[in-house]
């Protein structure tokens, strides 16, 4: 079986190598191909900020972006390969085991593995980020407030703000003085370098802000809400927690029982694994466990603003 699976792994790679691909250009025409199509009506939302939801894509492509401000934008793309090598992987294992109906199973989660990991690292970013986007938002507000000029609020605080989001405010000041003489458009790149809905409301506000100097009153209370959020997560931990442990605690047990039956009663082992009605049952528990794995993932993440 080993041998099997190397031998698939390596025609794979030979088939990559014989048509010159590259991880870049296989992520690239894969993205291409899922990239969703937008009408005018979705473009004018986009141009407004309401941005239409896509799926799969956007989750993709807001992995890519997150890969990318943390400065590790090429491992996208091995991610991505990686993710091809592996779905290629599962369907032979389904087959080497004698079990087809466990094919979408055994695919798609090898598939996702990669991705899984990838997240997991970024998860580490991300809290990161929020931990310092409090505190970097709180004293660039506040120096705003008083000088009312963000530009200057921005430089007077670079020193006082933390690694990721130094490198964020360092490329918005770029902006504003090589770049670009308009603070506004700075403010529009600043706004999207970051996939956090209070930092960018808060963009939005001091982009108003150049406009009409009144609404500086309205920053700080978009700040408090970092607090609030990181508040309820703080409390929710350990609720959320326990929910996933009961959940793979209930998995161990389902898979569990199938080499528990080797033990307790071969035949019902045997009608499991080798006959048609056994190979389905296995099939349909692994697409159920692949299922409710996703949806326990996204009901226990840690709560996120919304407007």
């Amino acid at each position: 079986m080993m041998i099997s699976l190397i031998s698939s792994v390596l025609l794979v790679i030979a088939i990559a190598c014989l048509f010159g691909l590259t991880p870049v250009q296989i992520a690239d025409d894969l993205l291409n191909v899922i990239s969703p199509k937008d009408s005018l009506r979705d473009e004018v939302r986009n141009i407004r900020g309401n941005r239409k939801k896509h799926g799969v894509f956007t989750v993709l492509m807001n992995m890519k972006n997150a890969l990318a401000v943390s400065g590790k934008a090429k491992q996208f793309a091995l991610v991505f390969t990686l993710s091809l090598v592996l779905f290629a992987v599962g369907a032979v294992l389904a087959f080497l085991i004698g079990n087809p109906f466990l094919l979408p199973a055994f695919s798609v989660a090898f598939a996702l593995l990669p991705f899984f990991y990838t997240a997991n690292t970024l998860s580490v970013y991300d809290r990161k980020t929020k931990e310092e986007l409090e505190t970097a938002l709180s004293i660039v507000t506040t120096s705003y407030i008083r000088s009312d000029d963000i530009l200057a609020a921005v430089r007077e605080n670079l020193g006082y703000i933390k690694s990721p989001l130094k490198e964020v405010f360092m490329a918005f000041e770029g902006d504003a003085t090589a770049v670009s003489s308009s603070v506004k458009q700075a403010l529009f790149n600043l706004r999207e370098r970051l996939d956090n809905e209070i930092f960018r409301e808060w963009c939005d506000t001091v982009i108003q802000c150049q406009d009409d100097r009144t609404l500086k009153d309205t920053l700080l209370p978009i700040v408090g809400k970092l607090t609030d959020v990181r508040i309820v997560n703080n409390e929710l931990k350990t609720m959320l927690a326990s929910a996933r442990n009961e959940y793979w605690m209930m998995v161990a047990l389902v898979v569990g029982n199938i080499p528990l039956l080797y033990f307790l009663n071969k035949d019902w082992y045997h009608t499991l694994m080798s006959t048609t009605p056994g190979k389905i049952v296995l099939g349909v528990c692994g697409v159920v466990i692949l299922i409710t794995a996703m949806f326990m993932m996204k009901f226990t993440k840690p709560v996120e603003y919304k407007r």
